[in-house]
């Protein structure tokens, strides 16, 4: 059995001490690929150093996340956009990009700049989209929509909406949505929710350190933790654990094969 967690930050401070032994658990518990998206100029140096350390397991993706986004949010793209256009760039998507109006409302219009901005990177190299959204859904929905006849294509990550924004998203239909650890918290409405939706639209994903699943609610997560997410969704949809992680490892691969 073979999983993909196609989200996960394993190259922050949270993961410095024991970083092998992550890696280890995660193998073990049958992950086969770790995709980790880019937070911002700071962070590049640290991601790739990772996926030197672990090639052909741990792959990066660029971009600049949403919470990121400041007033000098273009010097910060502009530090990136040049990685892109290097001979052969180890980068497999961009991303984490996006919108969150959950902290701070300041910079909307700079965050929804960057997001276009960045699209448009996805466009010209042909790379998959990795979008965060956090208290912003017609924002997003709104920006998605000028690019719905291109060859966009991507994740919404950690996706946790409503019924209406299921049908709202799946409507892009080179997207997959994200499923982590919320799946497995006592009040989510998640597994309502999937119960619209085709097994073929969704991807795995930890979001480590963040969002850890039952039981590990609380703590640290990491890619090992994916089993329970895997666990949780294949009872949703009354199927093997085995069935759903071929199927998700499926999807990852249409997302991410051009890469």
């Amino acid at each position: 059995m073979q999983i993909v967690d196609t989200h996960s930050h394993l190259f922050t401070e949270e993961f410095s001490d024991d970083l092998s032994e992550v890696i280890e658990r995660a193998r073990q518990a049958g992950v086969s690929r770790i995709y980790m998206p880019n937070i911002d100029a700071s962070t590049i140096e640290s991601l790739m150093c990772v996926c030197r350390a672990y090639e052909g397991y741990c792959f990066p993706m660029l971009g600049l996340h949403p919470t990121s986004v400041g007033e000098g949010f273009q010097a910060e793209l502009d530090l990136l956009k040049p990685l892109l256009d290097k001979p052969e760039h180890p980068f497999v998507a961009i991303g984490e990009v996006g919108l969150d109006l959950y902290w701070d409302k300041t910079f909307r219009r700079e965050q929804e700049e960057a997001l276009r901005q960045q699209i448009a990177w996805a466009l010209e190299y042909d790379l998959p989209l990795v979008i965060h959204c956090r208290e912003a859904f017609d924002e997003l929905y709104n920006v998605m929509c000028d690019y719905r006849h291109t060859s966009l294509r991507g994740i919404f990550h950690s996706f946790t909406g409503t019924t209406e924004d299921t049908c709202r998203l799946l409507s892009f239909e080179g997207f997959m949505l994200g499923i982590n650890g919320v799946l497995t918290f006592k009040k989510s409405t998640l597994p309502g929710v999937l119960t619209n939706v085709p097994l073929e639209r969704l991807v795995l994903e930890t979001d480590s350190p963040y969002l850890a699943p039952v039981p590990y609610r609380g703590k640290r997560n990491e890619s090992a933790y994916i089993q329970y997410t895997l666990a949780h969704l294949a009872s949703v949809y009354g199927l093997s654990v085995e069935e759903v992680a071929t199927i998700t490892t499926n999807n990852a691969k249409k997302v991410f094969e051009k890469g």
